[in-house]
Parts: C-alpha cells; structure tokens; sequence
C-alpha cells in the first residue's frame, strides 16, 4: 500500500489478482480475515461490496417470520422434508 499526495490510500493487485485493503479501511469499517464480498466492476471502476448473514438476534425474527409465511401459503413439515429428500436424489 501506498499513500499519494493527497492521503488517498492506494493499492497493487498481484499476480494472483490479490488486493490488500489498507488497514485504516479495513479497522473503519470493521473488516476481518474471511470477510466476504460482491466485486462489481464498469470500465475503470472496481466495487467491493461486503456481505454478510444476519446477526444472531436477528435470526429469530426471520424465523417466525419464515414460518409465518409458511403456514401461510400452507406449507407443511413433510413438504420440506420431501422436497429435501427429492433434491439430495438429483444430485
């Protein structure tokens, strides 16, 4: 990493296609070793977009929310388990 004129940071990308994103980035906006990330890219511009699951207090939300939904459109148990089962047999 590198710092212009203007205390931009900038970066290299290897012969890998690795970019480092600089540590004060990285501490800014809580980044860690396994993050991941959507890249999109037009023309000159390269996009990192961080994604992530939901936190654990919000999963119960979902979860009701879920089963809301489900019963809902009338969904049942057994309909998950024979949809499981029939997807593991067209692998």
């Amino acid at each position: 990493m590198t710092t212009t004129a203007s205390s931009i940071p900038t970066t290299k990308m290897s012969s890998k296609g690795q970019v480092v994103i600089p540590e004060n980035i990285r501490q800014q906006l809580d980044l860690e070793a396994g993050s991941q990330f959507v890249v999109l890219g037009d023309k000159d511009v390269v996009i990192l977009k961080r994604i992530s699951g939901p936190a654990l207090s919000e999963f119960d939300g979902l979860i009701k929310q879920a089963r809301s939904q489900a019963k809902a459109s009338g969904l049942k148990k057994t309909d998950i388990k024979d949809a499981i089962a029939q997807a593991r047999n067209e692998k």
